[in-house]
């Protein structure tokens, strides 16, 4: 754990003021209302949505819906739309707007997955300087009083970046706040974060808090970010992945709590079952009332919670079928709940890392650095996928 030097300013993103400048990152297949719950019941912040297709969430499909679907203690309903036609994203915020269903909306420029990039989008985006301008004013507009920001990467490669001109858009078109990952789309998640890149950006763009993500697998690396690059808050993703008392830990450091003890195999095994609990609600509007989906959908959280601690191969592979409640209450109990924090064996990286990959584009899509018509037809392509997350 990390003792705080010294109490943390509140960030303030528009009218929302957060008491820990922390910033839960969207993350596919894992931020829905139910880990962003059990999140929330450790520490504090900002706890944004999965990313959802602005083209989906116009047509109302029934997963995007879902994924808009807050319970009733998630206080600040923060929603992070994707989309490539300026029209498709503008009506999806005025949707969340006029139907009060977002306090906050946050577009997606930072994903690297090649079926985002491939369309233009993510990551690829902001290289179409006159597409990002577009987007971003006509979001913000569309937003009214609803802080608007946005999330990105360096850029596309080394030798494309685009993160500053971005910043200086985003700043100019009256965005509440702008977070960076200190990643190309190129890095996907390998190596380290650049951090010097968040501290650039935070020289560039003054008006607006800039946030910092990339690496921050401790509390102990936020407070460090923050002192090195001047950033406003930090943005997690996969440090938190396995390990919701990070928040925790986190509002500790940041001298607004006490620090939680390290957890025991038995804090972490309570855990897990609290997020399958909470799984099983979030899908409980299927037929058999949410308990295989839920309970299928938590068996990718097993290696992440359990990560360093003594778990036999056969338990371990048990708990990664389980089909029940009651099942996985029965693997759990077989567990040495009196098993004490492993240690560093615990920390560090958790979530594929993979490795640098040649990003996959549009053709043609670097030969200009504004929309042509070759990049608007893939651009017209992209929108027709109404895929929710």
């Amino acid at each position: 754990m990390t003792t705080a030097l010294a109490p943390a300013p509140a960030l303030r993103i528009g009218p929302l003021e957060l008491d820990v400048p922390v910033v839960l990152a969207p993350m596919a297949g894992i931020t829905n209302t139910a880990f962003r719950r059990l999140c929330r019941e450790y520490g504090a912040g900002l706890y944004v949505s999965e990313m959802i297709t602005s083209r989906a969430l116009v047509e109302r499909t029934r997963e995007s819906m879902r994924l808009i679907r807050f319970h009733p203690d998630e206080t600040t309903r923060s929603v992070q739309l994707y989309g490539v036609d300026p029209a498709t994203v503008e009506a999806a915020v005025t949707m969340l707007r006029e139907e009060d269903r977002a306090d906050h909306v946050d577009l997606n420029f930072g994903c690297p997955v090649p079926k985002v990039t491939r369309r233009g989008g993510g990551s690829a985006l902001p290289w179409k300087l006159d597409l990002f301008r577009d987007i971003v004013e006509r979001a913000v507009r569309a937003a009214g009083p609803l802080p608007l920001t946005i999330k990105m990467r360096k850029g596309i490669d080394a030798d494309h970046l685009t993160y500053l001109e971005a910043g200086r858009i985003a700043e100019g078109a009256g965005v509440a706040s702008i977070a960076l990952h200190g990643r190309t789309a190129a890095d996907f998640y390998s190596g380290h974060a650049d951090w010097s890149a968040i501290a650039r950006l935070k020289e560039a763009v003054t008006g607006v808090p800039v946030l910092g993500n990339g690496d921050i697998w401790s509390a102990g690396d936020a407070l460090r970010m923050m002192a090195e690059t001047g950033c406003d808050g930090v943005v997690v993703g996969r440090g938190c992945l396995g390990r919701p008392w990070l928040f925790g830990d986190l509002a500790a450091a940041f001298g607004t709590g006490e620090a939680p003890p390290q957890p025991s195999l038995g804090d972490v095994a309570r855990a897990f079952r609290r997020h399958a609990q909470l799984q099983v609600e979030f899908f409980g509007d299927d037929e058999d009332g949410g308990v295989h989906r839920g309970c299928r959908d938590i068996r990718k959280h097993v290696a992440w919670y359990f990560k360093g601690y003594a778990v036999g191969g056969d338990l371990r592979a048990q708990l990664a079928q389980v089909e029940t409640l009651e099942q996985l209450d029965g693997l759990l109990a077989r567990l040495d709940h009196d098993q004490p924090y492993p240690g560093e064996a615990a920390e560090g990286q958790r979530g594929r890392a993979g490795s640098p990959k040649s990003p996959t584009l549009p053709d043609r899509w670097l030969e200009s650095r504004t929309v042509d018509a070759a990049a608007r037809e893939h651009l017209a392509g992209a929108e027709l996928d109404s895929s929710g997350g």
